[in-house]
C-alpha cells in the first residue's frame, strides 16, 4: 500500500488554480434568486475561456435551443439562471485539472456521473422541498477529490483502479485498500481550501458515509443520489460494485416505494438526454 497523507493533500491543493471569483460568488450564492443577470454575464465575459467554455456547453446537444447561443445574457435567457450557473461552475472546474495524465481513468465518465449525480440530487431535493440548485452543485462538486488524486497522485491511481477491478470493489473501498486515503476526504481539504459554504463541504466530505454525526442533510441526500446514479448506471461506469446506500440514509429520506419508482423514472430520462451530450 502507498500511503498518501492529510499533509500531502493540504499541499497538493494548496497548487491548484484558484476559482475565478464570479465562480466563488455564484458557489457562495447558489440559495439566491435575486441575481443581477445583466452583472452576472458581465463578470463571466471578462474571462475570455470560461465565456468560451461555458457558450461550448450552453450549444451541446444536451442544451439545445433553435438559436446558437453567442453570449452569456443570450444563455442566461434562453436557458435561464439556474442552468448557465451550473454551466459556468462546470466549464471552471474542468479547466483546473489536467486530463488523460492517469491509465484507465476517463475524465469524460467522469464528468458525466458527476452531472447524474446533481441530476438525481436536484430531483430528491424537489420532492423534499429542499433547495434543487444546492443539491445538484453538491451532486457536481461531489467527487473532487477524485481529481486531486488523479492530478498529482496518477501512478498511485492507476493501481487504485487496477485493485478496484481485481478485487470486484468499489472506487471508495480501492482507494482506502491502496491509499490509505478517500477521495472524499481529499475532496473536504480542496472545499476548504477554495473556501466552500460549511454545507457544500460537509456535503462532499460525508457523501459515503452520510450518518457520521454533524453532517447535515445535504449530504443525506448526495449519499443517496451517488447510490441511485450507480444503481441506473452500473455498466456505463467504472465502478464494479454500486455504491450501497445506508438504511439511515433511506429512513431520514422517507421516501414511499412509489416515490423512489418515480425518482427512478425521472432520473433515467434526464440520463437518456444527457448520453446525447457530446462533452459534459
Amino acid at each position: 500500500m502507498t500511503t498518501i497523507t492529510i499533509a500531502q493533500i493540504i499541499e497538493d491543493v494548496k497548487d491548484l488554480p484558484t476559482l475565478p471569483a464570479v465562480v466563488m460568488e455564484i458557489l457562495n450564492c447558489i440559495d439566491q434568486e435575486n441575481i443581477d443577470t445583466h452583472e452576472l454575464a458581465n463578470k463571466v465575459s471578462h474571462d475570455i475561456a470560461l465565456t468560451a467554455k461555458t457558450l461550448r456547453y450552453a450549444n451541446s446537444a444536451y442544451y439545445s435551443t433553435m438559436v446558437k447561443v453567442t453570449t452569456i445574457q443570450q444563455a442566461i435567457s434562453l436557458l435561464g439562471l439556474t442552468t448557465v450557473r451550473q454551466l459556468i461552475v462546470s466549464a471552471a472546474l474542468t479547466g483546473c485539472f489536467p486530463e488523460n495524465n492517469c491509465p484507465g481513468f476517463n475524465h469524460k465518465h467522469f464528468w458525466r456521473h458527476s452531472n447524474m449525480v446533481g441530476i438525481v440530487a436536484r430531483i430528491l431535493a424537489r420532492r423534499l422541498s429542499v433547495n434543487q440548485d444546492v443539491a445538484f452543485t453538491a451532486g457536481l462538486l461531489h467527487d473532487l477529490g477524485t481529481l486531486v488524486l488523479v492530478s498529482y497522485h496518477s501512478e498511485q491511481y492507476a493501481q487504485v483502479i487496477v485493485w478496484q477491478t481485481d478485487h470486484q470493489a468499489t472506487q471508495f473501498q480501492a482507494e482506502r485498500q491502496v491509499l490509505g486515503i478517500d477521495h472524499a476526504a481529499v475532496g473536504e481539504e480542496l472545499a476548504r481550501q477554495w473556501n466552500f459554504s460549511d454545507q457544500m463541504i460537509h456535503a462532499i466530505a460525508g457523501h459515503h458515509q452520510p450518518d457520521k454525526p454533524g453532517l447535515g442533510y445535504l449530504a443525506t441526500i448526495i449519499h443517496a443520489a451517488n447510490g441511485i446514479t450507480h444503481a441506473l448506471c452500473l455498466s456505463d461506469t467504472e465502478d464494479q460494485t454500486a455504491a450501497e446506500i445506508s438504511a439511515q440514509t433511506w429512513e431520514s429520506l422517507g421516501l414511499d416505494q412509489e416515490s423512489l419508482d418515480q425518482v427512478f423514472q425521472e432520473a433515467s430520462l434526464e440520463f437518456k438526454k444527457l448520453e446525447s451530450q457530446i462533452e459534459v
